[in-house]
This record gives C-alpha cells, sequence and structure tokens, in this order.
C-alpha cells in the first residue's frame, strides 16, 4: 500500500464519516477538503489522495476528512468543526497541524477558535472568514446548477472559476470526460453544505486564533474574492500571508512552491 494509505470511517451522532490517513511521520496532520466533498466523499480515495499529498508523507501523519455521511439542512461550519473534535476524539488525536482549503478553511476557523488547545499550527487555503460579494455570486450559481440537476455546468463553472487561463487551455479539452463522470445520486448534501459556505462567518472571532497561522490566497481568486486572504491576515495575529499573483482559486494546486512554503511553516 502507497506510504499505508487506507480508509477507514467513525461515527459520529449516528452517521459514518469516512476520512483517509496515510504517511510516516508522527505528527499529526489533519487535512479538510473543500466543498467538493458535497459531491463525494474520501471514501475510497485512498491511494489517490496519498499521491496528490505526497509531499507531506515523510514528516506526518496525514488524516484527510470528510464530512459525515448524513446532515440535516441547516447544518453549519461551526458544527463540523464541532463533529471533526468528535472524529479525533474518537482517535484519540489530541493536538495536531491543521490545514483547511475553501469551507475546509471555514471549519478550520472554527476548530482553532474554538478548540485551541487542539492545534498546533494553522493554514488557511484559498478560504473567507465570510460570504462577500464574489463568494455569494459564486456559490449561489453552483447551488442552482445543482437544484436543477445540470451536473455538467456545475462542474465546468467550477473548474473556470478556480484554475488560471494557462491551466484552463488543458482542462478545458477534458470537459467532455469530466462532465461524464461522478455525479452523485443526490445533490442533497452538496446544498447543504453550499448553504453553510454562504452562511459562515467568523470575523469577529478571527482574533481568538492564538496558533502560528499561515494564511495562502490569490489575487484572482474568482471564488471567496481576491482580498478574503487579506482581510484574514489582518485579523489574525501571529499569522503570515502568501498572496499569489495571477492565481486564483487553485492556488494550492497552482502555486509551484505551495506544498514547500507550508511544509517549511509546520516543521519550522
Amino acid at each position: 500500500m502507497f506510504y499505508g494509505a487506507k480508509g477507514s470511517s467513525v461515527t459520529i451522532n449516528g452517521s459514518k464519516m469516512d476520512y483517509v490517513e496515510f504517511g510516516q511521520g508522527k505528527s499529526p496532520l489533519i487535512i479538510l477538503p473543500g466543498l467538493s466533498d458535497g459531491l463525494k466523499t474520501v471514501e475510497g480515495q485512498a491511494i489517490n489522495l496519498a499521491y496528490y499529498f505526497r509531499a507531506f508523507l515523510k514528516d506526518f501523519k496525514v488524516y484527510v476528512f470528510s464530512r459525515k455521511e448524513n446532515i440535516d439542512k441547516g447544518y453549519t461550519t461551526g458544527e463540523m468543526a464541532k463533529d471533526l473534535k468528535a472524529a479525533l476524539d474518537q482517535l484519540g488525536i489530541k493536538r495536531a497541524c491543521l490545514m483547511g482549503v475553501s469551507q475546509g478553511g471555514m471549519i478550520a476557523q472554527h476548530f482553532a477558535i474554538d478548540y485551541p488547545a487542539m492545534v498546533e499550527k494553522l493554514v488557511l487555503a484559498v478560504t473567507a472568514s465570510r460570504a462577500n460579494e464574489t463568494l455569494r455570486h459564486a456559490i449561489n450559481g453552483w447551488v442552482k446548477y445543482a437544484e436543477n440537476n445540470d451536473y455538467k455546468s456545475l462542474m465546468i463553472d467550477t473548474t473556470e472559476k478556480t484554475y488560471s487561463p494557462q491551466k484552463l487551455k488543458t482542462y478545458r479539452l477534458m470537459y467532455p470526460l469530466l462532465c461524464r463522470i461522478g455525479k452523485p445520486k443526490s445533490f442533497d448534501r452538496f446544498l447543504i453544505q453550499a448553504d453553510a459556505v454562504l452562511s459562515h462567518d467568523t470575523f469577529n472571532r478571527l482574533e481568538n486564533i492564538t496558533c502560528p497561522t499561515f494564511i495562502i490566497g490569490g489575487d484572482s481568486d474568482k471564488v471567496v474574492g481576491p482580498n478574503a486572504s487579506v482581510e484574514m491576515a489582518d485579523k489574525i495575529p501571529n499569522s503570515r500571508l502568501i498572496h499569489y499573483k495571477g492565481l486564483g482559486h487553485a492556488s494550492y494546486e497552482e502555486g509551484k512552491d505551495f506544498n514547500k512554503q507550508v511544509i517549511d511553516f509546520l516543521l519550522s
């Protein structure tokens, strides 16, 4: 098995929560993915995720958590953080580094504020502390596609808003395939998580994040907006910011030194 990559789950309030784990290190690193988790959990993705996050394999024991499988309307990012706390308690993880991407970063904000003793260091990638005009426009558009069962438009619009023009030249060639695979049986879980993004607001509590924090954003982000990361960096004490020029919501993927920057921060 690739670096011990395996999938598993815990049960939170009667509902399964999928996670995958991999890596040779002893220090736990918790990774929380974005809104795409509403379309597909990490179940069955252990080897793929281990390869994707291979830069972290030697130094960390990595856990990538989905949200729990059965969620009700009105489920918030704060409640997602509470469920993550319950999952870590079950696994005996008392303190860890935490990296959240997009909606995962919103959950990570709540977690760092509500459970500060459990977070050694925090990485917030392409995320926001509250809904802004750019974010509302993107999410509301995706909600309409999901409500109309229009998976093709949802996938194309998500890709167009996420990647740089240079990267899109490649991805556009893949649209016929991209739009035919991965469609969920129901969009309910996605829609509930999308609502959670729109209602997310930790802006006035960011000063309560006390751990060292690394914030990554892009000045061309068409999902959370170009200023969301700057706004958080101004509010979170003991934080540092990298703002990639010419990159957007995929800065964590397209930024050539992203992994090195994060690893250097976590190990410093």
